[in-house]
């Protein structure tokens, strides 16, 4: 029995040592964590469950017979966060670069298989130099099974990537099917092809950040929803974000403490909105000031800034949040705004997050370049999303709600529970000056005529109260007392029940 403890020890003791001392040391010079160290610091303290740990590769190819390494390149197992239950799998750079084999993979969709049996959320912690080239098909087939998990377990349990070193080739989708990806700067990228597959074909000459870097991926391609200093802030800003979602998708969002009353009045509100109407304000501060106290937390803020999206609680609970942003591109749609959206809004319904909506949107942007892009299709798809979602929905318009754009922001005829508008919101098929320089082409050389119309125009037309006599708009509210009847609203709806009609699924305009 000696020898056997003694052989358990020593096996232990090698799966934990990974790739070894110097691949370790390495790893930290580079500022990363390995494989444990980050699994440490995201799970609760003594939680962590392995699995695996004594799995090898089964390849003998090229040598690979001789180097055999317990755990091959994978930690596998389950734990807590602030006492939830999740499963993880984090990559060893130390072992094999991180290089995904069939064993290894096998790994993962074990855990996969086993988070979707429980209903808990999945998290990965990617750092790999791609498929184990040793092993040919074998790994790609590794993939393969764990990018078919991937997309099984979608809408099911949510699903996190933290990227903290390399993700490229193939690999990569696994990551673009999760629901959020997290990057850390200037330690990991994601990319198809390498910067010298980039050069040999295209000819242009791009780094390895520069093509996937965390900076590019949050801000220009929206492939990362946030962008962290290092592997301690990404680890600790996930453990806050793990927060705001439910363990599965028959599950309530979590419900945390709250000293902040829901009736709490926001005077600086009724001044939040300019009177000149062209003017912008940030939307976030409206978010904020609505929400719990310090609980917004925000997605993707440096891609397609002209909308925000994000969590925050109301009397302790979850809330997802859609607002557009009037101090860029006046708050217009445009396609990446869309994109952006509709993606929010579908995680959050395939979760039950209710949607708080606030609406200052001028229409969809206009231009060569959008219609081109395809903005019919891609503005579509936030419309899909909102049509479709039949979690509680409250829209509250701060100022201008113009066009299709009205419709499309969670607007009463796509099924809006609660909609509210301030006393200076404008509700109209278009701007005063566009409608009436269109209504009375006539008068267009007439400035004082223009003038005059325009007023009456903003009038009759660009307010709150046409739609509220229609019941479109179920009141009109003063600024101040926006948390107060937003959380009510909420409140009012927590046993909302509808359901769409039985599909298979439906043919999102993708």
């Amino acid at each position: 029995m000696q020898d056997i403890l003694r052989q358990l020890e020593e096996k232990r003791a090698a799966a934990k040592l990974g790739g070894g001392v110097k691949r370790i040391e390495a790893q930290h010079a580079k500022g990363k964590l390995t494989a444990r160290e980050r699994i440490d610091l995201l799970l609760d303290e003594g939680s962590f469950e392995e699995w695996d740990m004594f799995v090898e590769h089964r390849c003998n190819d090229f040598d690979m017979g001789n180097q055999r390494i317990p755990g091959d390149g994978v930690v596998t197992g389950y734990g807590t966060i602030n006492g939830r239950l999740v499963f993880v799998f984090s990559q060893d750079f130390t072992v094999f670069g991180g290089a995904l084999s069939e064993a290894h993979a096998e790994k993962i969709c074990k855990i996969m298989d086993q988070a979707m049996k429980v209903g808990a959320p999945l998290i990965g912690l990617n750092d790999s130099g791609g498929a184990r080239i040793q092993e040919g098909v074998a790994s790609l087939g590794g993939y393969a099974e764990v990018f078919q998990r991937n997309v099984l377990a979608s809408g099911v349990v949510p699903q996190i990537s933290l990227i903290m070193g390399p993700c490229a080739g193939g690999a990569v989708y696994s990551p673009a099917i999760t629901d959020f990806t997290f990057m850390v700067k200037d330690s990991s990228y994601m990319f198809l092809t390498g910067p010298e597959v980039v050069k040999t074909v295209t000819h242009e000459e791009v780094t390895a950040e520069q093509l996937g870097g965390a900076i590019t991926h949050s801000s220009r391609s929206g492939v990362a929803d946030l962008a962290l200093e290092n592997d301690v802030e990404a680890i600790m800003t996930l453990r806050r974000f793990f927060n705001f979602i439910p363990g599965n998708n028959k599950e309530r969002p979590p419900v945390w403490p709250c000293d902040d009353a829901p009736t709490r009045e926001e005077p600086s509100l009724d001044t939040l909105v300019p009177d000149d109407t062209a003017k912008p304000y940030d939307i976030k501060e409206l978010v904020s000031k609505v929400a719990d106290e310090g609980s917004f937390f925000e997605i993707q803020p440096d891609y397609a800034r002209n909308i925000v999206i994000g969590f925050i609680r109301l009397e302790g609970s979850t809330v997802g949040v859609v607002a557009n942003q009037p101090m860029v591109l006046a708050g217009c749609l445009d396609i990446n705004a869309s994109i952006k959206g509709a993606r929010f809004v579908r995680f959050c319904d395939a979760f039950n997050i209710p949607l708080l909506t606030i609406v200052d949107v001028p229409g969809f942007l206009p231009g060569t370049a959008q219609e081109y892009g395809g903005i019919i299709k891609h503005g579509a798809k936030l419309l899909y999303a909102y049509a479709e979602a039949t979690v509680p929905k409250v829209t509250v318009i701060s100022r201008k709600a113009y066009g299709g754009a009205y419709d499309v922001m969670s607007s009463k005829h796509l099924r809006g529970d609660v909609n509210f508008a301030w006393p200076n919101a404008e509700i109209a098929v278009m701007g005063p000056k566009g409608a009436v320089e269109i209504i009375f082409r006539k008068d267009i050389g007439d400035p004082a005529a223009i003038a005059a119309r325009t007023e009456e125009y903003r009038q009759k037309f660009a307010n709150p109260f046409i739609a509220g006599s229609r019941g479109y708009i179920d009141d009109v509210i003063m600024p101040r007392q926006t948390r107060a009847r937003v959380c009510r609203s909420f409140s009012m709806l927590r046993e909302k029940k509808l359901s769409n009609p039985w599909r298979k699924h439906g043919n999102i305009p993708l």
